[in-house]
């Protein structure tokens, strides 16, 4: 061994020195997020084969299902085109898309957490003074994306095994795949910007361009062949083609952009000092111009409001037109039917399939609360909150700005989801709009929630991820299972009436308002009495 050999190993294993250490305290930082996520994305594919076996147990259903999806742009432009009628492949087709999206969440979220944030905290530095290499942290933070989608794959593989091994293997590898290339991307993205919030916002950006592209190229063809297909990473899933002479060598795919955006990662992130980046942070102005809390809140989450709005109306716009398409496609089968009444009531197919549809997007509203609310928890860990609470600003006056714009937030995009149905579908836009603001009784519980756990609990507020991820598995696969009601009463959407179509219930709203009253209340009064996180 040359002496220029040994002292390029020797810099870059001073490079990674202090990973071990720092993967197992990521790991042990995550140990309840990870596996909610991963609960949640796996419980989601495995409860769907016997979902498809009752609503497809026949041959003739099947058939017609295949003939629909071949004809109806909309619906491929929702879920994708179907390869195969076997209950795999179906499985596959239900889900994979939904599946390989909530994998690639897991991967923003992770990664920009124990990178970004890491920085932007001051603790990375911190590290950084210890026996701690350069790329450790990074590298930790990508090998914790990776055991999470590695066990994900393994739960999916070894759970879909009885529908054909092959089939549940490239699945589960598949979604891995789709997880670890957002992983890498967002690596990237954390070295290019100097906040985390703007970090997970450009990620998500990619991810809501690769669901548009792979949405835009299905419903041009039936194949997946569309250019615009195979320019999304969720478009390589359903191009793997589990179940129906599966395509292997799409997982090389994978592998060559998680290796060059890993590389990618690496090269940039040995080219920075701690805290800086690629793309700094313009200056403000030479005299403040914010005078008050609200303000000040108003700029920091003035972002996320604008990308979630123009995400929920393009959601209406594109489930409103899928609305004329959705009775074609139960037609006769008495199953899905019989699913959408229990996740949007018995007024009639139509009706039933726009309320469950304006009902998952108040499920997903409630993750737009709980991420709006915990930025009161950021603002306090990051030691940011303690100098504006220094100056005559009152602890309840400088919450109250993020709440107004967490609990106001969830009122727009409501509201835009709700024209988005309606110019989508092409019909009234009142009903559909009333029924977009029933759910933000649901919302403000979750968020209610939220706040309560700030306050009187700062440490566990990450929690509230946990509160919208159960009430979101509940809403989504829930009424596909034939839960009890029992169960589905559990969430607070599940209380709320069934529209458009149904009769508005005033009671049970008037009742989720008041408890979130109550539970914002007992929040606020948890932050004043408790000493600051510093």
């Amino acid at each position: 061994m040359t002496a220029t050999t040994s002292a390029v190993r020797s810099k870059g294993t001073h490079q990674l020195a202090g990973t071990a250490t720092l993967l197992r305290f990521d790991l042990r930082r995550d140990r309840a997020t990870i596996p909610i996520w991963i609960g949640i994305n796996a419980l989601m594919v495995l409860s769907m084969p016997n979902t498809l076996k009752n609503l497809y147990g026949t041959q003739a259903q099947r058939d017609d299902l295949m003939h629909q999806m071949a004809t109806n742009s909309s619906l491929r432009a929702l879920v994708g085109p179907v390869f195969d009628d076997s209950l795999g492949a179906l499985t596959a087709w239900r889900v994979g898309v939904y599946a390989g999206a909530l994998a690639a969440v897991t991967s923003l979220l992770v990664v920009v957490r124990h990178t970004r944030d890491e920085e932007e905290s001051g603790r990375q530095e911190l590290v950084a003074s210890g026996m701690v290499g350069r790329r450790a942290s990074l590298t930790a933070a990508l090998l914790t994306a990776a055991v999470a989608h590695a066990v994900l794959a393994l739960l999916v593989a070894a759970g879909l095994a009885g529908h054909g091994v092959f089939g549940a293997v490239a699945f589960g590898l598949g979604i891995a795949g789709v997880g670890m290339v957002f992983a890498t991307m967002a690596a990237i993205v954390a070295q290019l910007t100097e906040s985390a919030r703007l970090a997970r916002g450009l990620t998500a950006g990619v991810l809501g361009a690769a669901f548009v592209l792979r949405a835009a190229g299905d419903s041009a063809t039936d194949d997946g062949s569309s250019v615009l297909t195979w320019l999304s990473p969720i478009g390589w899933l359903e191009n793997l083609r589990p179940y129906a002479d599966e395509r292997w060598w799409v997982l090389a795919l994978f592998v060559a952009a998680s290796l060059i955006q890993g590389a990618v990662a690496y090269e940039l992130a040995g080219r920075r000092d701690i805290g800086m980046s690629f793309l700094p942070t313009r200056p403000g102005p030479a005299v403040g111009r914010l005078g008050t809390a609200g303000a000040l809140a108003w700029r920091l989450q003035r972002g996320s409001v604008f990308g979630w709005s123009v995400g929920f109306f393009l959601a209406g716009v594109a489930y409103g037109g899928m609305t004329d398409g959705a009775a074609d496609l139960v037609g006769d089968n008495e199953n899905a039917r019989e699913i959408f009444e229990r996740m949007g009531g018995q007024s009639g197919i139509t009706d039933a399939f726009l309320a469950s549809m304006v009902g998952m997007l108040g499920l997903v509203a409630a993750l737009y609360v709980v991420a709006s609310v915990l930025r009161l928890n950021g603002e306090e860990t990051s030691g940011r909150a303690e100098p504006v609470l220094a100056n005559a600003v009152g602890r309840l006056r400088w919450a109250a700005g993020h709440l107004t714009i967490a609990f106001g937030g969830s009122v727009l995009i409501m509201l835009l989801a709700g024209l988005g149905f309606a110019v989508g579908y092409g019909k009234e836009a009142g009903p559909i709009l009333g029924a977009c603001l029933v759910q933000v009784a649901g919302v403000w519980v979750i968020g209610g929630a939220a706040v309560l756990l700030f306050g009187v609990l700062p440490r566990a507020a990450g929690a509230a991820w946990g509160v919208a991820g159960a009430v979101l598995l509940i809403g989504w696969v829930g009424p596909a299972l034939d839960a009890p009601q029992a169960v589905l009463d559990v969430s607070p959407f599940g209380h709320l009436p069934k529209l458009p179509g149904g009769a508005m219930n005033w009671p049970p709203v008037l009742i989720l308002l008041g408890l979130s009253a109550v539970l914002v209340a007992a929040g606020l009064t948890g932050l004043r009495r408790r000493d600051l996180t510093t």
